[in-house]
């Protein structure tokens, strides 16, 4: 087993950040010694903050340094094909956002460099690392309520990015629905065969301009014989609102509340208790566990559990589900 692997993070935005801090003080057998950003000072403010020994500007001096094992890549989607080949080609493992990169010719070129240059890749599907999706999937598979037949997601933000942010995001699908299909060929431990996809706009009209919506529902089937519906909103203006149900031939499993803390209040106005805020609060561990996971196979040489053709996959159902909504027909996947 290998004590400890050097690593990397590449975009310090919001996840970036978040993955920095957490393998700087938090991840067993990991050494953050490097960070980049090409926004003036933030990664030399980063390294201050977190105690790192090198900040960069630009993505060769990561690449070409010798002393890094594994890069941590959250920077625009746009942007990943690149990063990974430039990444694969120097020998460096690779963490990276979801998703893995715009289009399918790119994921294509993308797990075919990871392939040639031997490195491993963990796409950051982050849900499959929560407590409560992971019990669900282990109370499936042990049969708690039967077969799986059917799943119920839901994802909703309470309120939209900005327009830069939606302009740049590939579209609802892509930016927040595959999150859901991921995860539901994870619990039903089955392949896409068809989406259905539909949406409108009901709140932010900007979003027409860049072809979007902020309310969408999927209508998904898998070659098992199970179904799914998926809805993804960005109008949940009451908090963070993610939750699943798989049901069962001979039961219904449901993962995740709105309860932020498991307090309930009661007066004569009647009970209250607080909801989710934002997905870091929901998702922190998540986070850890998952960065936990990448670390560990690096140090035991062992491949990850959610890989480059995982996150293929889930961006060639996104793609058909905008498809679907664009055409207004069912499309198929390939078997």
């Amino acid at each position: 087993m290998k004590e400890q692997i050097r690593c990397a993070v590449l975009g310090l935005g919001r996840l970036g950040y978040w993955h920095a801090e957490n393998l700087a003080t938090k991840v067993k057998g990991a050494k953050l010694v490097s960070v980049l950003d090409p926004f003036e000072n933030r990664a030399e403010t980063v390294a201050r903050e977190l105690g790192i020994e090198k900040s960069a500007k630009h993505h060769q001096e990561v690449f070409e340094d010798p002393a890094i094992d594994a890069v941590i890549i959250a920077t625009p989607t746009s942007t990943h094909a690149d990063m990974i080949e430039q990444a694969a080609k120097h020998g460096k493992h690779i963490f990276i956002e979801k998703p893995l990169t715009h289009d399918l010719e790119e994921a294509d070129r993308a797990i075919r460099v990871i392939k040639e240059n031997n490195v491993v890749c963990q796409v950051g599907f982050m849900r499959r690392f929560d407590s409560a999706y992971r019990e669900a999937q282990r109370r499936i598979q042990a049969g708690d309520i039967g077969t799986p037949l059917y799943f119920k997601g839901v994802s909703r933000d309470p309120g939209s990015p900005p327009a830069a942010f939606i302009q740049n995001s590939g579209g609802i699908f892509l930016d927040m629905s595959i999150h859901d299909f991921d995860i539901a060929r994870f619990l039903l431990n089955a392949e896409v065969t068809s989406v259905s996809a539909h949406g409108n706009i009901l709140v932010h009209s900007f979003m027409e301009q860049y072809g979007d919506v902020d309310q969408a529902l999927t209508y998904v089937t898998f070659d098992s014989g199970a179904a799914a519906d998926i809805e993804a909103s960005r109008n949940a203006f009451y908090g963070y609102d993610i939750r699943g149900e798989v049901i069962g031939s001979e039961g219904s499993l449901l993962i995740g509340s709105l309860r932020y803390h498991d307090v309930q209040i009661l007066t004569k106005r009647g009970s209250t208790h607080d909801i989710v805020p934002a997905f870091p609060e929901r998702f922190k561990d998540a986070y850890l566990n998952e960065m936990n996971h990448f670390v560990d196979c690096l140090r035991k040489s062992e491949a990850p559990s959610v890989n480059e053709i995982d996150g293929k996959i889930a961006l060639e159902i996104a793609l058909s589900a905008q498809k679907s909504f664009e055409t207004g027909q069912t499309v198929r996947l390939p078997g």
